[in-house]
């Protein structure tokens, strides 16, 4: 199979909320990213509403439901009470658990699962009970001890955190060493029965060395990247760029 692209859609919400306007639409540009060819939309409904509201849910959800059936809907969130009633309302398909402190602005490190073990077993019973695939944010270079944990937590699989690789957009050797890292901790992963997605500050360049590395990516979620270049080439393009790069194929400037 190849690896799915689920599009991120915070970075849209966020321009949004700079007025109080409903432009640009968050679920219309879901929609056009869906017509291109994304297989799926992720959000991340912090707390503060500071980009993705909690009122964009349902919307994206009927979406996916009556124009895309096919397509996935991630929610991303810290494992509050709160964060589960809003995907027990609004169903996705998949829950990425990440271990992010409200006030951060970004998620930036994965999970110790040695340390958490005990809430995120809870929790990803919670989630399973309810019928969602349950991914984990990991670090890129977790080794197996930490991945051990994460498998007895009973999730179905991990997100690797790409943002030290992502910033190597200026230094191919570090990007060759990144990239083992995250390899080697994809292959521990695998081996443990633990699907593998991957995100954050993936672009087009970067995703060439990534998929030839690691053949065992099932999905990638992408928001800042895409979202930039969405304003140079469009969502449909954009899209289709992000596409061709996950198949290895490149893309005309």
């Amino acid at each position: 199979m190849p690896t799915a692209l689920s599009v991120n859609l915070n970075a849209i919400a966020m321009l949004r909320n700079r007025r109080d306007l409903p432009w640009p639409s968050v679920t219309g540009l879901g929609r056009i990213a869906m017509a291109a060819g994304a297989h799926g939309l992720t959000v991340h409904p912090r707390p503060d509403q500071r980009h993705i509201r909690f009122d964009d849910l349902p919307p994206l959800r009927r979406l996916l439901d009556e124009e895309f059936p096919q397509g996935e809907f991630n929610m991303e969130g810290y494992p509050s009470d709160e964060f589960f009633k809003l995907c027990e309302k609004n169903r996705p398909d998949q829950v990425t658990l990440v271990p992010d402190d409200p006030a951060q602005p970004t998620s930036d490190h994965g999970w110790d699962f040695l340390a958490h073990k005990k809430i995120l077993k809870t929790s990803v019973k919670r989630l399973k009970e309810n019928g969602f695939r349950v991914s984990l944010f990991c670090n890129p270079d977790a080794g197996r001890g930490q991945l051990d944990a994460a498998a007895e937590t009973g999730a179905d699989r991990i997100e690797l955190y790409t943002g030290p690789y992502g910033g190597t957009f200026d230094d191919s050797a570090e990007a060759e060493r990144q990239a083992r890292l995250l390899a080697e901790t994809a292959k521990a992963a695998k081996e443990r029965a633990l699907g593998v997605n991957a995100g954050h500050d993936l672009t087009v360049e970067n995703l060439f060395l990534l998929v030839a590395v690691l053949p065992e990516l099932d999905e990638v979620s992408i928001g800042h990247g895409l979202t930039a270049d969405a304003l140079e080439h469009g969502m449909s393009e954009t899209v289709r760029r992000f596409l061709a790069a996950l198949e290895g194929r490149g893309v005309q400037a």
